[in-house]
């Protein structure tokens, strides 16, 4: 036993001592012990929430999703607007762009608009919680348990080991994306009388999936490519989109096709 758990604390501090210099300061970054914690708490309340609520009323949190949604819109549109304007200032190049680990001031911008992209996923958390507490049961599916609770694993993978570089086309273009999504959420969250407005879900969960096709082609491309870019990372980033699009393209295909489908029969 005690074998084990020294060649853990082995394996740990291999993974911290190994990070970038940079970044460990910065919050949640240094270990993977609170990010661990972070999960195991995730799935905890996914458990027992649901448990928790079965013979509550459901939380009126109207207030608090549209401030919530548009303060995400906000957020997720610094970030890309950081992400586009640190990467042009630097001169990036699209097919293969190393870490710069430097100190200088484009490289640590380009560093702490990971970290912010890391750490929103950590916020986005709180769609599970909303879902809960509003009794949307029928929304915490396999796929947002799943993409939420391994998101924040990934990105703290980034912030840790690759702040910048081939990282700053997955935070561009999710962060764009994420802008467009909140403000769906934001603007259903006012009010029934807003649905005639949002017709458009359909395409936004289009816009999900072809993200991650980009991703796909973008991280292959890196992986054929002679690339001082950790190909571990492209790999596990390749691999991971390869599940969202099955995962969304069944969603898809449950949600619009069948539902087309079952509409007509009837």
């Amino acid at each position: 036993m005690a074998s084990a758990w020294q060649s853990v604390l082995s394996v740990h501090q291999r993974i911290v001592d190994n990070g970038d210099k940079r970044t460990d300061p910065w919050l949640l970054v240094y270990s993977p012990v609170p990010v661990a914690l972070i999960f195991l708490v995730y799935l905890f309340v996914v458990w027992a929430g649901p448990r928790l609520m079965k013979h509550r009323e459901p939380v009126d949190l109207k207030v608090v999703l549209i401030v919530y949604n548009f303060a995400m819109v906000g957020l997720s549109g610094y970030m890309c607007y950081e992400f586009f304007v640190t990467s042009w200032l630097s001169s990036y190049n699209l097919l293969c762009q190393p870490v710069d680990y430097s100190t200088n001031p484009l490289a640590m911008r380009m560093a702490k608009v990971c970290w912010w992209f890391f750490f929103s996923k950590v916020i986005e958390l709180s769609d599970t919680i909303f879902f809960i507490l509003r009794k949307k049961n029928n929304q915490l599916t396999f796929l947002h348990v799943y993409h939420h609770g391994t998101m924040i694993f990934n990105w703290w993978l980034g912030i840790k080991y690759v702040a910048g570089g081939q990282s700053f086309f997955i935070g561009l273009v999710n962060t764009f994306v994420h802008v467009v999504m909140y403000a769906y959420y934001g603007l259903a969250a006012i009010g029934p009388h807003m649905q005639k407005y949002l017709w458009w879900k359909r395409y936004l969960t289009s816009l999900q999936l072809v993200q991650f096709v980009l991703f796909l082609l973008y991280t292959g491309q890196n992986l054929m490519a002679d690339c001082d870019f950790p190909d571990s990372m492209n790999l596990l980033v390749f691999g991971y989109c390869v599940t969202l699009i099955i995962l969304f393209s069944n969603f898809y295909y449950q949600s619009y096709v069948s539902q087309r489908k079952k509409q007509k029969q009837k």
